[in-house]
């Protein structure tokens, strides 16, 4: 109580002296010098917002929305708007899930952890692996906590993770990564890649004893259906690093199971499934062995017995967390997901097992489909990769893709430009006509 008389302030309750001698620790001279905040961006005192009524708010709003353009998207590497039924948001949104933050008072959050320990057991089923959390921020976050474990849990002595080379690995996902490994000992280096998948042979020529962690995904940032899962997870094994493996819940309902190929570790962005497209908002998927159980990121839901017998639900295991354990913390993550991981949990509920591989097997159906019908156009190759795709493929277009997008996006269709001559088109959500139309776009705007 001292402390917070003496600063004026019960969130920062030091006195004088303590305020000192922190600062004295790193060497400055007051509390101001520990930002730097530009005169252009740094609040006055004043938000110059007008007030304004109801009304008048609602209208500003249409207006500014207004302004969007009507564009049907084709996008996706990473990002993916599945239809969500409707259901998802009316239980989602009740007040008790919607205004909930962590669930620490189990006594009043058995459903919400209930719903948690579902979402957990599907990750658990999908991968094959015995232990998922629930949850992370993103996939970006995902790779690095997989990254600091594997730099934590390898028996030997190394300091090199292995991801695939820029073309296959969004840049964002690569510079979190490089933000978790400073500090460390651990350096991000990559290998080669050859027609949208891993290259096999690059790989084990550039794998050493040195290396903690592979990464590799499935399917690829480009669409393609990874081959040499197992040969990977080999090479991993074979030289005592970790396998990491990013993927999402509706490929994993369809592909091969990471357990199965040697995957110590998978991550990834499970929004595919309760969330539309977001644009950077996500739900970090985190799985691995039962052997890193007490090295998993973020939080657990563990079910066990109440005093009267009856199944109850609690969150376990927080101890890992910085904001417990402080520096001997495993993992920086201080909160979750857990209200987009409910929504997660709610929308695979309603498709069911079948609905989630019909899902998945419609991902790969009209991808080919229309890879087919674009190939046909004259000045298009579709697909560029002899690989089976899901979701996506990349397109060569004889004129600059840059040009070809642009001209696309006058007519309504937006795709990714992803080379001088290479489009990346994503059917993940857009219903059937729109890919009719769109069929119609290209080959007016390759003529």
């Amino acid at each position: 109580m001292h402390g917070s008389h003496a600063t004026g302030s019960p969130y920062a309750p030091h006195t004088e002296e303590d305020r000192s001698t922190m600062l004295e620790a790193v060497d400055a001279d007051t509390v101001e010098d520990l930002f730097d905040i530009p005169d252009a961006v740094r609040f006055d005192g004043e938000f110059d917002i007008d007030p304004r009524t109801e009304r008048e708010t609602r209208r500003l709003v249409r207006s500014i929305l207004g302004r969007n353009d009507e564009v049907t998207e084709l996008l996706g590497r990473g990002h993916y708007g599945y239809y969500v039924p409707s259901l998802v948001d009316h239980l989602a949104d009740r007040s008790e899930f919607l205004t909930s933050y962590t669930q620490y008072q189990p006594e009043i959050s058995q459903g919400f952890l209930q719903a948690l320990f579902e979402y957990q057991s599907l990750l658990v089923e999908l991968t094959g692996l015995e232990v998922a959390n629930c949850s992370i921020y993103d996939a970006a976050t995902a790779l690095g906590e997989a990254a600091t474990l594997a730099d934590r849990v390898r028996a030997t002595t190394g300091h090199r993770v292995l991801v695939p080379e820029p073309t296959l690995l969004r840049e964002e996902r690569r510079s979190t990564l490089e933000n978790y490994v400073a500090g460390t000992d651990l350096a991000v280096e990559t290998f080669p890649v050859a027609d949208g998948t891993v290259d096999l042979a690059g790989l084990e020529e550039t794998i050493d004893e040195d290396v903690v962690m592979v990464y590799a995904e499935n399917p690829t940032v480009r669409g393609a259906v990874e081959e040499h899962l197992a040969e990977i997870g080999s090479l991993a094994e074979e030289h005592d690093a970790l396998f990491t493996l990013g993927s999402d819940p509706i490929a994993l309902s369809l592909l091969q199971r990471p357990a199965d190929v040697g995957a110590d570790v998978v991550i990834g962005d499970a929004s595919v499934l309760g969330l539309p497209t977001s644009y950077g908002m996500g739900l970090g998927l985190f799985a691995t062995r039962e052997d890193y159980l007490r090295q998993v990121p973020g939080r657990l839901v563990g079910v066990g017995e109440d005093a009267t017998d009856r199944r109850a639900f609690t969150l376990t295991l927080q101890t890992r967390e910085q904001h417990i354990r402080r520096e001997r913390a495993t993992s920086n993550i201080c909160t979750n997901q857990a209200w987009v991981a409910l929504r997660t949990a709610i929308h695979a509920a309603a498709l069911g097992p079948s609905g989630m591989v019909d899902l998945a097997n419609r991902g790969v159906t009209r991808a080919a489909t229309l890879a087919d019908r674009v190939d046909e156009i004259v000045g298009v190759q579709a697909p560029v990769h002899d690989r089976h795709h899901f979701r996506e493929f990349v397109a060569r277009v004889d004129q600059p893709a840059a040009a070809i997008a642009a001209d696309l996006e006058r007519l309504g269709f937006a795709v990714h430009v992803v080379g001088e001559h290479e489009i990346q088109i994503c059917v993940a959500g857009v219903p059937d006509e729109r890919l009719d139309r769109f069929v119609e776009a290209v080959e007016e705007v390759v003529r």
